[in-house]
């Protein structure tokens, strides 16, 4: 007998809705203190989940959810890279 595997759900930081972690992005504290893109969703680090969306990481932004999952400031070149991730995501 075949059993089925379960599906991991992450929570958006920006919408708050539960979704497949394969469709959303993750974005990392490492233990050097530094903030990553983890696109394998794999690397070692406290993460946070947003979806594909720009009105999500607006929405991440402004309420400080990436701030509160990660327990540490996020500079802004963070923000501008995600948009630019975000943009190149759309456009594939």
């Amino acid at each position: 007998m075949k059993t089925r595997n379960k599906v991991p759900m992450r929570q958006c930081t920006g919408c708050r809705e539960m979704k497949n972690k394969k469709e959303m992005i993750r974005i990392i504290k490492t233990a050097e203190n530094t903030i990553e893109l983890d696109a394998t969703g794999k690397k070692n680090g406290r993460g946070a989940y947003l979806c594909f969306c720009r009105e999500c990481l607006q929405k991440a932004q402004k309420n400080k959810g990436l701030e509160r999952s990660l327990k540490t400031a996020i500079p802004e070149e963070i923000y501008l890279r995600l948009e630019k991730e975000l943009e190149a995501i759309e456009q594939k």
